[in-house]
């Protein structure tokens, strides 16, 4: 018995590298799935099909799953494909939000199209398809039906931390951190989760960084490798079943053997006036030993001295 049986899930991005592992993972575990991939490049250029490949892996396995080539960042097309699930399946209990692009560049010489397209992929193409299963959860739930809805977005380490080159695409990951927190509050009362996953390994748009080895898919891999992008799958899964109820508003990090609970902001050293205004000629001193502990801040140099 599987985690995930009897239950429908759409994977976007599904085609290659992470997203592949989450859709072949979901149906090992017993969801039928909806294999979404638009099938351009990892810059965002083109459009194929290469959702079929996933399909074809899935169902030689003796797994359910259904291709589908929308654009998860189309507004229009993001409802399509959760009517495509409802359509082929019945219904739609898991949202995974993987789909993304890179246009990597320095932000003085960064395009506004590459900007754009990157955001769009990214934070729009996770808010579209949470905004339309999510309308679909409402209708369930005021119907009277149980709700058991599952969302898990895609963040990564960049996203977290900042990455040299990526003003783009580490804007829309810390987004999407933010996206996850809001919704899991206003979707709660429904019965739908709401999480986050910052996954690592070899994939298509790692292997853009200058050094990265080289990608394998995840079907490629027959022994435990720490750059196997599937390595969060497992994770991804259990978030998605029944098991995983209490979890929501979550950020974890998988990458290698290592998981992390990312507890991300939160209040540090602070420091209080007394109901005074803050000055700014005397705050630096104050920020300088009470927040950052410095122990000999100095003195402001005197114009003329």
């Amino acid at each position: 018995m599987g985690l995930l049986n009897g239950k429908v899930a759409i994977v976007t991005g599904a085609a290659h590298g992470i997203g592949r592992g989450h859709a072949l993972e979901l149906a090992a575990q017993g969801a039928s799935v909806i294999v979404n991939d638009l099938g351009g490049s990892v810059a965002g250029d083109g459009a194929s099909h290469d959702a079929d490949v996933t399909v074809d892996l899935i169902r030689a396995r003796g797994g359910t799953a259904t291709a589908d080539y929308e654009d998860v960042a189309d507004f229009d097309g993001a409802a399509r494909m959760v009517a495509h699930a409802v359509e082929v399946y019945g219904k739609l209990d898991i949202l995974v939000n993987n789909a993304g692009i890179v246009r990597d560049a320095m932000v003085f010489n960064m395009t506004e199209a590459d900007w754009d397209a990157v955001i769009r992929v990214h934070l729009k193409g996770t808010f579209a398809p949470i905004r339309h299963a999510a309308r679909y959860w409402r209708e369930r739930h005021k119907a009277g039906e149980l709700v058991a809805g599952r969302i898990i977005n895609t963040t990564s380490g960049a996203g977290l931390a900042g990455n040299v080159g990526q003003a783009n695409y580490t804007a829309a990951k810390a987004g999407i951190v933010g996206l996850t927190l809001t919704c899991s509050l206003e979707l709660a009362r429904l019965g739908v989760t709401v999480n986050c996953i910052a996954p690592g390994g070899a994939t298509r748009i790692a292997q853009t960084v200058p050094g990265f080895a080289a990608a394998k898919e995840p079907d490629e891999y027959e022994e435990f490798d720490p750059l196997d992008p599937s390595i969060s799958s497992p994770i991804v899964a259990w978030l998605a079943s029944d098991e995983a109820s209490h979890v929501t508003g979550q950020v974890l990090r998988a990458i290698g053997e290592t998981l992390i609970l990312l507890e991300g902001w939160r209040y540090g050293p602070t420091v209080r006036n007394g109901a005074t205004r803050w000055q700014a000629a005397t705050v630096g001193s104050v920020i300088a030993t009470d927040i950052f502990g410095t122990r000999a801040p100095g003195l402001r140099a005197e114009v003329g001295h």
